[in-house]
């Protein structure tokens, strides 16, 4: 029986009749600014509850699942979230930073954790001081880390210069602080280039980066139709993209495809879920839905699905060891102690050996680097973190303001 498989058995197992179902809720963006990530990733969380559910659920308790679209606006996710919290969430998928920020006083105040997919402000991750707030999985300081250490492992040094390329909202200057102290620590020489919403004029800071500044690298932190943008401009400017190395809500393939996989080779992302089909939960969730009768999309084993799956695999072990731990009915602050429990996640190499804690609600920030090379992302590391204790530095001051 594969890694998968026994996770799967253990989370299932001992149906119980007429048991409680559980409600979960779902916030998500298919319509908005960053609906090329909801279209793919909430899928994934949706399947993955749905395998579960036919399996018997969560230690015989069905998951009732259901996801309100907030396209990206932060009034209509707060009135996503209290028209799902009447009908009895105990607990929510989420992400984005802006949607995030207006939320976090209802989740922190009714005491109903989201799990918010690592997106959020990265002080966010300290669970001492954001006791309902779950980013889970590595977060833009974590990923600032991974990116700048892979540049140093290929010859960065004192002197090296670094462009950042950022959408200027609070996700993409969120990387920013984590950037900096690394660049003062190893002397590197970054110069900071935002990309306006809503218009994404991308190509006015990409020609100022390759004809003025001319970077040994680039890092960037975009999203929405930004990084395609990006890879196009880079492309047209001659700037080598095994030079460019993309934050987690960049390297998708949906970032890529659009671009054209041949204008992106070499492009470097990084990933907090493993990319492709041959990992036993994807190959579970293919076969689900051809017995179900329906075809699988071809979005299914990409960056962005594969995520939406870890997401979900995570929101429902929290819940089977809040159940197991503390008994039903559940509530949020039994969730949130479940989520809490959570020690070296194993789905094989599909996850990072993610353990969650009281203290650190990240999970560890671990991540992969990919590289897009042909048609895929080919892999480049095993899951590695980086920089560890200067993200710590950074979230003590963050929240000792």
């Amino acid at each position: 029986m594969s890694r998968v498989a026994t996770f799967l058995a253990a989370v299932t197992c001992c149906v119980v009749a007429h048991a409680q179902p559980i409600k979960v809720g779902g916030m998500c963006d298919r319509s908005g600014a960053t609906k090329n990530l909801g279209t793919e990733m909430c899928p994934g969380v949706a399947d993955y509850i749905a395998l579960v559910n036919k399996r018997g659920g969560v230690l015989g308790h069905k998951i009732d699942y259901t996801e309100i679209d907030h396209a990206y606006v932060p009034p209509r996710a707060v009135e996503a979230y209290k028209k799902l919290k009447a009908e009895g969430a105990v607990t929510f998928f989420t992400y984005g930073v802006p949607t995030l920020q207006a939320l976090t006083p209802y989740f922190m105040e009714d005491k109903i954790p989201p799990f918010n997919s690592g997106t959020g402000s990265s002080e966010l991750v300290d669970g001492t001081v954001w006791p309902y707030i779950f980013p889970g999985t590595a977060s833009y300081w974590s990923q600032a880390g991974v990116a700048m250490k892979y540049l140093k492992d290929n010859g960065a040094k004192r002197g090296t210069k670094v462009a950042y390329l950022y959408y200027d909202n609070p996700a993409g200057r969120d990387g920013i602080p984590m950037v900096d102290a690394i660049a003062e620590k190893e002397g590197f020489v970054v110069r900071k280039y935002a990309v306006q919403p809503p218009e994404l004029d991308v190509e006015r800071p990409v020609t100022a980066i390759v004809r003025d500044f001319k970077p040994d690298w680039v890092i960037t932190s975009l999203f929405s139709r930004a990084p395609t943008a990006s890879l196009r401009e880079f492309k047209r400017m001659g700037y080598p993209l095994n030079r460019v190395v993309a934050f987690v809500y960049g390297a998708g393939d949906s970032d890529v495809a659009d671009a054209g996989w041949d204008n992106a080779q070499g492009y470097v992302g990084l990933q907090f879920a493993a990319v492709g089909r041959t990992f036993p939960v994807i190959q579970d969730i293919m076969k689900m839905l051809r017995d179900e009768g329906k075809e699988v999309p071809a979005y299914v084993g990409g960056a962005y699905y594969n995520r939406g799956v870890l997401n979900g695999a995570i929101i429902v072990e929290g819940i089977r060891l809040a159940i197991q731990n503390h008994g039903m009915p559940l509530t949020g602050t039994k969730v949130k102690q479940g989520y809490e429990a959570i020690r070296k996640l194993d789905l094989g190499a599909f996850a990072p050996p993610l353990s969650i804690t009281a203290e650190d609600h990240e999970g560890g920030g671990y991540l992969r680097i990919y590289q897009v090379k042909g048609r895929e992302w080919a892999l480049l590391s095993d899951w590695t973190r980086a920089y560890r204790p200067e993200a710590l530095e950074l979230r003590k001051k963050a929240n000792t303001k």
